[in-house]
């Protein structure tokens, strides 16, 4: 890619905000959620090979991808872009139009567990606090509107937001990992073995977790690559960042989740918020361990925050791109005159997340809607994510060229592995009132976005063309 071609974007005024550093911690903040060690737990010892198997399968897949894809194109919207140039503009359109759904219901999913994560950190007396969904509701809304103020303001802001979100799930998981050692140093009855294998049994749920924590646990290395356009020397920074973040992300997933087996019992481990659970099963209520709980527990608080900063400020960059490429209007790509943030794009996002929000828990109870939302947005990201592989394979003859064979080798095995769990993901493997009803809401969801997006896609389509012919006629009755 010549500078010709990257400079464009430099021609919007967005400000050069994340180094090295920056864009490592975000790595390990877009991917390592504190709720996928509980649902690894959810294979017992045999969460080590599976965590194996999906880093294999899918993990270095995608890490291939988004340093070979972001290498050719480092420009601000990350995959968006990639489809785009090799799908054209429906392709584009339609990634872009996943990823953001993606981003939208994630934000909401991480919000939504804020209120689970105080009852822990309060205590047993606080455990009606998720469900109740007056007081949960003003927790979130408080949340929804610092994150989006932390938008507004940029990244010069945002991104100490992050920073300290992603040392924050580092203490975190450093705090979770040395936990064995205080509860053997403490007589405690567990049994640790962090790298033990073991048989699973064979059944649907055991495939629904393992597509669970392949895909749902270990997306994200791209997103970054979103805002290549706010980051200093994007074509070798993302991609290093990608080199330094995986072995620190893939040993907290296995020693993260090894911790929990040895504490929690497989079938009472909530899938919300298995680190808190830990912590409290670990160091109890009382005296230092409740002082080590209660600071890994606010700690996890910041995580989330710092996550949903970042994810939402992703997600606010999507319309922007799309916008300056005429596929929707340009309204979204507007920046703030001062703190050159896309303004409009970041109130539209933040109504979204909250309307998301009101509408996940109706009838159902905190972790089936838990689920719900991260379900269903993971899904989105699996129809992003097959774009993303099929850029070497099936793109733009021109485009594919200049991409090495390697790339086009992972991206078949990333791709198989995207699928596999993108059908797997309408099985609960949490107790839900109606299993059929729960499936319908995870396919329902993505064929019905879909299909207003190919809507959206045909109206405005439409009117460029008619503008365009009105725009000729003026020019040749001048």
């Amino acid at each position: 890619m010549s500078e010709m071609e990257i400079q464009p974007q430099a021609q919007h005024g967005l400000r050069r905000q994340l180094g090295l550093g920056d864009l490592v911690l975000a790595q390990v903040l877009c991917v390592v959620g504190s709720s996928w060690v509980g649902v690894a737990a959810g294979l017992g010892r045999a969460q080590m090979l599976f965590w194996l198997g999906a880093m294999l399968a899918f993990y270095l897949p995608m890490a291939a991808s988004v340093i070979g894809l972001n290498r050719q194109m480092p420009l601000e919207g990350g995959l968006y872009v990639w489809a785009h140039r090799a799908f054209g503009d429906l392709g584009g359109f339609l990634t872009a139009w996943n990823v953001l759904i993606y981003a939208i219901a994630v934000t909401a999913a991480i919000l939504y567990a804020v209120p689970t994560e105080i009852a822990y950190f309060i205590g047993p007396s606080a455990a009606w606090l998720p469900e109740n969904r007056l007081v949960s509701l003003a927790i979130v809304t408080a949340t929804v509107a610092g994150v989006t103020l932390a938008a507004i303001l940029g990244l010069d802001v945002g991104k100490w937001v992050q920073n300290i979100g992603g040392i924050a799930i580092l203490a975190v998981f450093a705090t979770l990992i040395l936990l064995p050692l205080w509860g053997l140093a403490r007589h405690q009855p567990i049994l640790w073995s962090p790298l033990s294998f073991a048989a699973p049994p064979r059944d649907l749920r055991t495939m629904a977790l393992f597509g669970q924590i392949m895909f749902g646990g270990l997306c994200g290395l791209e997103y970054v690559a979103i805002l290549a356009g706010e980051s200093r020397q994007p074509a070798r920074t993302i991609g290093q960042s990608v080199w330094i973040a995986s072995p620190i992300i893939c040993a907290m997933f296995i020693l993260g989740t090894s911790t929990v087996v040895s504490f929690v019992p497989q079938s009472s481990i909530d899938f919300i918020a298995p680190i808190p659970q830990t912590m409290r099963a670990a160091l109890g209520q009382t005296g230092v361990g409740n002082l080590i709980a209660m600071t890994a527990i606010l700690l996890i608080e910041v995580r989330l925050l710092g996550a949903a900063s970042m994810i939402f400020t992703g997600a606010t960059r999507l319309p922007m791109t799309a916008g300056w490429d005429e596929l929707v209007p340009r309204w979204f790509a507007r920046l703030h005159p001062r703190w050159r943030t896309p303004v409009n794009s970041i109130a539209c996002m933040a109504l979204l997340v909250f309307v998301l929000l009101v509408l996940a828990n109706v009838g159902v109870h905190a972790q089936e809607a838990y689920q719900l939302l991260s379900n269903a947005s993971i899904t989105h990201y699996e129809v992003a994510y097959l774009a993303m592989f099929a850029v070497p394979l099936v793109g733009r003859a021109a485009l594919r060229r200049q991409l090495p064979l390697w790339l086009k080798l992972t991206s078949i095995a990333g791709g198989i592995s995207t699928l596999f769990s993108l059908i797997i993901s309408a099985y609960p493997f949490v107790n839900v009132v109606d299993a059929h009803a729960y499936a319908i809401k995870i396919v329902g969801t993505v064929l019905v976005s879909n299909c207003v997006a190919l809507g959206f896609y045909g109206i405005r389509t439409r009117f460029l063309a008619r503008r365009q012919i009105a725009g000729e006629e003026i020019s040749s009755a001048d």
